[in-house]
């Protein structure tokens, strides 16, 4: 009798041994159990230096695929734009203009600031864009920058972001002088389109990774941050950044400065909206030019220099819905990073 309850009990326990060991060998050999993990963290855009799908593989009928040059990554880059950056919290704030604290010396100071060129530009393409007249947009082909060298090498990268229909002049003689050129607005109703010598995206900038509870609804993102949108074309810079974003641009630069993506831009073109602080943009007034001051400076240690200033006549005078000093509403300000080697 005990050699038979023995007998049983030593099956018993060689049964479930082995049951364990047929589960645990189930688990090893079953690929969708062992990649499970990395699911959720798996990117849906095409990976910096692949080639992204074509108009006609995605469905899309009538958009022609990006140029290859446009999306390849130049030779011995091994990341994508901006990864080896460390990324800051906070802006650097400038000192108060006076122990007052008040707005009239805020603004003095950020005006004067603002309508005083750095540097002086030998030659620019703010004529030649506009047929000969002064155009609100410039760029700087001073042969002591890179533009005018990486035009002539067919080399050069325009990036134009803008909200509905803009005055593209500026684009298109970039575009005929040899630059790739891209502009970028959420209201195009295909995601990519060649338009004479440009082309366009479906996408804007943004100062912020878009929600992925709105995201998840959304059959296509239509903003990203700038990092985002480089490392999704395969480009690590651009020689020239053109934005017009309606007060938005004041936290867009914030997220610029502060992930060091500026270090890929050779030139930076910004329409400002001064007659109210702007999207996100919290503080009384003293404390909103004081920020605005601050950003500008944090361009200025960046090496950015002021070589084009332009006031539309046509705007109205308002500076924080106040008339101060007889402000425009709106400046159009250029920079080119004096040291920016590509």
């Amino acid at each position: 009798m005990g050699r038979g309850r023995l007998s049983r009990g030593s099956l018993l326990l060689l049964g479930a041994l082995l049951t364990a060991a047929c589960v645990c060998l189930h688990v090893y050999l079953d690929p969708d159990w062992r990649e499970a993990p990395a699911r959720p963290g798996r990117s849906r855009v095409h990976r910096a230096g692949t080639r992204p799908a074509s108009a006609e593989a995605a469905g899309v009928s009538g958009v022609r695929e990006i140029p290859a040059r446009g999306r390849e990554r130049e030779r011995g880059a091994s990341s994508p734009c901006c990864a080896h950056r460390r990324s800051r919290w906070h802006i650097r704030l400038e000192p108060w203009a006076a122990e007052s604290r008040s707005l009239e010396h805020e603004a003095k100071r950020f005006l004067t600031y603002i309508t005083t060129p750095q540097l002086l530009c030998s030659s620019s393409a703010g004529k030649a864009a506009q047929g000969g007249s002064k155009g609100a947009w410039d760029v700087c082909l001073d042969p002591k920058y890179s533009l005018s060298h990486r035009m002539e090498s067919k080399h050069c990268r325009v990036y134009s972001f803008g909200l509905g229909i803009d005055d593209r002049s500026l684009e298109r003689f970039l575009a005929r002088s040899g630059c790739e050129v891209h502009c970028f607005n959420p209201s195009l109703k295909l995601p990519h389109l060649q338009q004479g010598e440009m082309w366009l995206h479906r996408l804007s900038i943004d100062w912020r990774d878009p929600n992925p509870a709105v995201a998840a609804q959304r059959q296509y993102v239509i903003t990203k941050k700038l990092a985002a949108i480089l490392n999704d074309f395969g480009h690590r810079q651009v020689d020239v950044l053109k934005a017009d974003v309606e007060s938005a641009e004041w936290k867009i630069l914030e997220n610029l400065i502060l992930e060091g993506v500026l270090d890929s831009v050779g030139q930076l073109l910004l329409e400002l909206h001064l007659h109210w602080p702007g999207f996100e943009v919290a503080g009384d007034d003293p404390s909103v030019v004081r920020y605005w001051f601050s950003l500008l400076k944090e361009l200025e240690r960046a090496n950015f220099r002021l070589f084009h200033v332009y006031s539309d006549p046509g705007r109205p005078h308002l500076f924080l819905h106040k008339n101060v000093f007889n402000a425009s509403s709106a400046y159009t300000l250029s920079w080119v990073k004096v040291d920016w080697t590509p």
